[in-house]
């Protein structure tokens, strides 16, 4: 009886979430709703969450980078805590595949409470011992996906993403948090090689084509919301625009300014709304974004929304709406 009761409050909560998203999309005309807020606050993080109008239940993950120690961009635990402790979420991040404090579990725990994360929620290494092989929809390049085997203990994953630059992916936003951020070290390598080794030791052996890392990053984020059936509400904070990632130890500083939080049900149109407003951002030599926009470009970092579009994950079209006053 347990278990059916379980089961059936699963069904319901998939059936409200799609029922909510379905709603956006109408009023949008087809087109998934994007909001945005330019006040970076914990208060402006919950309101642009609550405006999504879906609430989680279960365990809720919530997935972060807890950045490289000596970085400083990642989201700080002040901003955040009011929305994690809101959701009633536990932290989750998965190891590095490359070399460093967060290669191995002892020493990443050691950052989440070094970095402060320890101090407002609990955390979870999500491969901290173990990972398993989900399904992938598009076989292309990785006929399967390798996760933090910890994931499986959640019913619902709120996507925290910081929306920065990346060297390899030329920009990181909620896609890239949950497609190499879920994956295991070993699946990290996975994608990163598209399909080519499973062992992170081998990581910078075996790098693919660039286009084909990137279709590998679209159908392995794909895989993380179909295991959740859409369970997963996606937010991107646009501060500290580096033109590096938060596994930078040394990243350079920004030339922008920042430029506010946005949520989303479609991690599609979250991303495509973050490239576009820099690409279109009004730039003055001392608030340029000249510098983000030629390492997306130069990695074709724009790649990763059109293949994630063509395999159906999301759209790149969207309605852009402020929850500002």
């Amino acid at each position: 009886m347990r278990f059916l009761k379980i089961i059936t409050a699963a069904v319901l909560c998939t059936a409200l979430f799609a029922s909510c998203a379905e709603a956006q999309k109408n009023r949008a005309g087809d087109k998934p709703v994007v909001y945005m807020t330019k006040e970076i606050t914990p208060e402006a993080l919950v309101r642009i969450y609550e405006a999504l109008g879906v609430v989680p239940e279960g365990r809720v993950a919530v997935k972060i980078s807890t950045g490289e120690p000596g970085g400083h961009n990642f989201l700080q635990p002040s901003l955040i805590k009011d929305l994690v402790n809101k959701v009633n979420g536990t932290i989750v991040e998965c190891n590095t595949a490359y070399k460093g404090p967060r290669f191995e579990t002892e020493t990443h725990m050691k950052v989440f409470e070094e970095h402060g994360f320890t101090a407002i929620a609990p955390v979870d290494l999500l491969d901290g011992y173990d990972e398993v092989k989900i399904p992938v929809k598009d076989t292309t390049h990785i006929k399967y996906n390798i996760v933090g085997k910890n994931m499986l203990n959640y019913d619902w994953m709120v996507n925290l993403a910081h929306f920065k630059g990346h060297a390899m992916g030329g920009f990181g936003g909620v896609l890239k948090n949950q497609s190499i951020g879920v994956a295991s070290s070993n699946g990290k390598a996975y994608i990163h090689s598209a399909g080519a080794i499973e062992e992170k030791e081998l990581i910078w052996k075996h790098t693919a084509e660039q286009d084909k890392f990137i279709e590998s990053m679209a159908a392995a984020a794909q895989s993380v919301h179909d295991y959740f059936e859409g369970r997963i509400i996606y937010i991107n904070v646009m501060n500290n625009l580096s033109v590096d990632c938060d596994c930078d130890s040394s990243p350079a500083d920004p030339e922008m300014k920042d430029v506010g939080i946005l949520a989303s049900l479609d991690p599609v149109a979250l991303d495509q709304a973050c490239v576009d407003l820099v690409f279109n951002y009004p730039s003055t030599d001392d608030d340029n974004a000249a510098a983000l926009i030629e390492r997306i470009n130069s990695r074709h970092g724009v790649h990763i929304l059109e293949h994630a579009g063509k395999i159906g994950l999301g759209s790149r079209e969207y309605l852009l709406e402020s929850i500002d006053e």
